[in-house]
């Protein structure tokens, strides 16, 4: 009696003829071809929006994602995300480690990213590590700026070989700086001792 009309439905797009119907045809589809054949993916998702924290939330911890965060409220924490804006009224204490970091309000801490923009009304108290960096005039900033290519991994990647340079100290190898370096700190120690 009643029918669905076609007329006022969108025309497919041309990804959506190019795409199985549903996931169970394509799953189908692949179970029925010949054994030596493997399951294809389908095309990425969208990505979701960016995380707020509304201006009226206090948090007390560390957040990490790989989406993007925007931070209106106070964090007492380390943050690490995609990209991290940080709002005017916003206030951080801890670290910010992000590919891209937008500050508009505060931040007490170091700051890590591959992309770090200082706004107007940005209030940085910290050390900045960066590949690249930008400073809008009116930006207040108290600490050291820093290039690195990989701002990112260089706090792990400081730590290793100083844990490698210990290691052949501890194992008792005589060709070794830090083995070098140690004995002159251990002698006055015994001198002093006696």
């Amino acid at each position: 009696m009643f029918s669905k009309s076609k007329i006022n439905d969108p025309a497919p797009k041309a990804d959506d003829a190019a795409k199985p119907a549903s996931p169970e045809r394509a799953s189908d589809s692949a179970r029925s071809d010949s054994g030596g054949t493997e399951f294809k993916a389908s095309a990425p998702k969208a990505k979701p929006p960016a995380s707020v924290l509304s201006s009226d939330l206090h948090v007390t911890g560390n957040l990490k994602t790989t989406g993007d965060i925007q931070v209106e409220g106070t964090v007492e924490g380390d943050i690490r995300a995609h990209l991290l804006t940080i709002g005017e009224g916003a206030t951080i204490k801890g670290e910010v480690i992000a590919d891209d970091v937008v500050i508009n309000g505060r931040i007490v801490g170091r700051v890590r990213g591959l992309k770090v923009r200082l706004t107007s009304t940005a209030r940085v108290e910290g050390d900045i590590i960066h590949k690249t960096i930008a400073i809008e005039s009116g930006a207040h900033f108290e600490g050291s700026v820093q290039r690195q290519d990989d701002p990112l991994n260089s706090k792990g990647a400081a730590q290793k070989p100083a844990a490698a340079a210990q290691q052949p100290a501890a194992s008792g190898s005589s060709a070794s700086a830090s083995s070098s370096a140690s004995a002159p700190q251990q002698q006055p120690a015994a001198k002093s001792g006696s």
